[in-house]
């Protein structure tokens, strides 16, 4: 599925959060999109999945413009992770992963047997199928968020669309969530902080700055010292890592901010 968006703007309380975005993302790829916090990424996200209603500007999708789509069409092709998901009740894990089946029912519809399938296929490849009875108030947070992935992927969407999944997941899931979005030909568009890691898993990379599109291109094209330093404000050596994957380092903040290189081999020493 090809994603697009034209001149999206969306503001709140007067302010425009995100200013005049266009984007698209071709059939099967994985784009990142990075950017320092407050620079729109999530809200950019929520347009795109049709949870918030642009100012100005178009969404599609296949070359369609959603704003004639209901809630439950637009479900069955496209699933949205939130960064953090408030959910308390008395649902268990199970339960959590089958709200992804809810566009596929009629309104009081059972599970069919293919549900059934479809969830036990998402709790394995989040690795909670030994969990998927225990309570959900009982999770760890890594535990939560798989769990909502779970959930997206229980969709089989044909687009997905994740902000900062990779939140409260320790390295081992983290890894195994990257290289799981690149699977089977699935349209991706998430966000991370992790620029070394948006860098080894994404075709592509679009970054933002107060609402706006300032790049995007191939992770060698967007991160680069400069851009890092003028964006992210950091002081950043763009190189290889010991296994020869392209990978971001920092000496610390530019000059100006309240950490400096000094503050930074400061704290080093302490480490050390």
């Amino acid at each position: 599925m090809r994603i697009a968006a034209e001149g999206l703007t969306w503001s709140v309380g007067g302010k425009e959060v995100v200013r005049g975005v266009s984007l698209a993302v071709a059939p099967g790829e994985t784009v990142g999109l990075v950017g320092p916090n407050g620079s729109g990424k999530s809200s950019l996200l929520r347009c795109l999945a049709g949870l918030r209603t642009p100012d100005r500007g178009a969404v599609s999708y296949d070359g369609e413009d959603v704003r004639g789509w209901s809630a439950r069409r637009l479900a069955r092709r496209v699933a949205f992770v939130e960064q953090a998901v408030g959910l308390e009740s008395e649902l268990r894990v199970a339960e959590v992963v089958g709200l992804g089946r809810t566009p596929f029912r009629s309104r009081w519809g059972a599970a069919s047997a293919t549900d059934r399938a479809v969830v036990a296929a998402a709790l394995a490849r989040v690795g909670l199928t030994e969990l998927a009875g225990r309570e959900w108030k009982a999770l760890s947070g890594g535990e939560r968020q798989r769990a909502h992935i779970g959930r997206a992927l229980a969709q089989r969407p044909q687009a997905l669309l994740l902000d900062e999944p990779t939140n409260h997941l320790d390295v081992k899931h983290q890894l195994e969530l990257m290289e799981l979005l690149g699977e089977r030909g699935r349209t991706v568009l998430v966000a991370l902080h992790d620029l070394s890691l948006a860098a080894r898993y994404c075709d592509r990379l679009l970054l933002m700055r107060g609402g706006c599109l300032v790049a995007a291109g191939t992770p060698a094209e967007v991160l680069t010292a400069p851009l890092l330093a003028e964006v992210f404000e950091v002081d950043a050596e763009i190189g290889v890592d010991p296994l020869g994957r392209f990978a971001v380092a920092y000496r610390g903040a530019v000059a100006g901010n309240s950490v400096t290189r000094q503050d930074e081999r400061e704290r080093t020493a302490a480490w050390t």
